[in-house]
């Protein structure tokens, strides 16, 4: 079997999936809950910004963000068995079981879900959304669920603020087609406008290289071979794995065919966080920050237009 990089593998499977339990369709709680463990880096972010990190007690081997506070009690959730969750929770007067009241997962390895609910264990499904809308509706679905509703409003509102600032600053070019393409892993994975990072570079008035070769078993993720991104020769080139894989301006220009693609040559390629670059939560913002002032360098550079 290929082998595909494990947060690559998360996306796609989380876009794949069929919840049993969407975004906008769980109830919120009758009291705050007093254990929650989340099995989604995303989802982690989110509950910590909202101030409900007291209420998390375990989370995913992913979830590294924030940098401190994040409970040392860790799951696989990519391979994740009712014993590594079930007694996670410190006994108190106010929550005396050791079984969470809400586990939190963003796809249903090893049908974790179902297998947690017959227990009595709330679980809710957040998978990686198809758009803005569905990332803010997870967010504010956590304020309900944790009783921290008018802080994943406030949180929604900031991020909807950012985002149309950033579109707002960018100048109309309808003579300027921006192609570009989203690198998830060297691999040659990428995201369609058609998942959320997809979503804020449509809204910038790019043009998405990888849309044209998307079909409905990738979920939004196709993996384009390295002769199609020469091909389609984008002006403009991210890369989302500078952590885990090291991808660097330098190691792409290095790839065959690729010192003669317009991103390359003209100083366009752009290297994010891993982390910040797969994530819908609290800093979709600065990923919108880095992608707007992207585009903005290309439009305003004239050896990509005047050569």
């Amino acid at each position: 079997m290929k082998y595909v990089p494990r947060f690559v593998l998360a996306l796609t499977v989380s876009a794949l999936a069929i919840p049993l339990t969407t975004a906008l369709g769980a109830s919120a709680v009758a009291s705050p809950p007093g254990c929650v463990v989340s099995l989604s880096p995303t989802a982690t972010e989110t509950l910590f910004a909202i101030g409900a990190g007291k209420q998390v007690q375990a989370v995913d081997k992913d979830s590294n963000y924030p940098t401190k506070g994040l409970p040392r009690t860790r799951v696989d959730a990519l391979n994740p068995s009712v014993e590594s969750i079930i007694g996670v929770c410190h006994a108190t007067p106010t929550h005396p079981s050791k079984k969470p009241n809400v586990v939190i997962i963003s796809y249903n390895a090893n049908s974790i879900q179902q297998k947690l609910t017959a227990l009595g264990i709330k679980v809710i499904y957040q998978g990686a959304p198809s758009s803005l809308s569905g990332a803010y509706a997870q967010i504010n679905q956590l304020g309900r669920v944790t009783g921290h509703v008018a802080s994943a409003a406030h949180l929604v509102a900031s991020l909807k603020k950012t985002i149309a600032r950033d579109v707002a600053s960018v100048p109309a070019h309808p003579s300027k087609n921006v192609t570009t393409y989203y690198e998830i892993d060297p691999t040659g994975y990428s995201v369609t406008s058609s998942t959320f990072v997809g979503a804020l570079l449509k809204s910038l008035g790019v043009t998405n290289i990888a849309d044209a070769q998307s079909t409905s078993a990738d979920g939004g993720y196709p993996q384009l071979t390295p002769e199609y991104v020469v091909s389609a020769n984008p002006t403009l080139i991210f890369l989302a794995d500078t952590l885990c894989c090291a991808a660097t301006a330098q190691s792409v220009a290095a790839r065959p065919g690729f010192s003669n693609v317009s991103a390359v040559m003209h100083n366009h390629v752009v290297g994010l966080s891993d982390d910040v670059a797969s994530r819908w939560g609290p800093r979709l913002g600065l990923l919108m920050n880095q992608l707007t002032a992207a585009v903005k360098s290309v439009l305003a550079d004239g050896t990509v237009w005047n050569g």
